[in-house]
């Protein structure tokens, strides 16, 4: 299961929207790891000038690169983590969050690249073979 929903989290979401802050609140409780890795990023990419930055730290466990997984793959999740946090996210590699500041010089084509096939190639090492 991706997330811990509580009882009246589930009971509002089954009689309308759920507000964004309440989504995150229950993806930052359900996930951890990944909140942390996340919002240490995000807040990284704060303060560099070209608005980026990311991490190339392995997670310490599968349980934890699963967090990591199942908030950047899902839609929902993603998006709202990107609006909270309001940046720009990609992931390589089930460990290599980036994120980039939306309107910092550059971020456009840095995004770009990152995303790009060569940058996925590039990013490749035997010790991610499982991965």
């Amino acid at each position: 299961m991706s997330l811990t929903v509580s009882d009246d989290l589930l009971r509002r979401a089954r009689s309308g929207e759920v507000s964004d802050a309440d989504f995150v609140a229950c993806v930052r409780d359900s996930l951890p790891y990944a909140w942390q890795v996340i919002s240490e990023v995000a807040g990284r990419s704060r303060r560099t000038p070209d608005g980026f930055a990311d991490n190339r730290v392995p997670p310490p466990d599968e349980a934890a690169r699963g967090q990591l997984l199942r908030a950047l793959a899902g839609d929902a999740m993603r998006g709202a983590l990107e609006r909270h946090f309001d940046v720009r996210l990609a992931f390589q590699n089930c460990h290599r969050v980036a994120a980039f500041v939306p309107d910092a010089p550059g971020a456009a084509e840095r995004y770009a690249t990152f995303v790009s096939p060569r940058a996925q190639l590039l990013n490749q090492s035997p010790e991610l073979v499982d991965c």
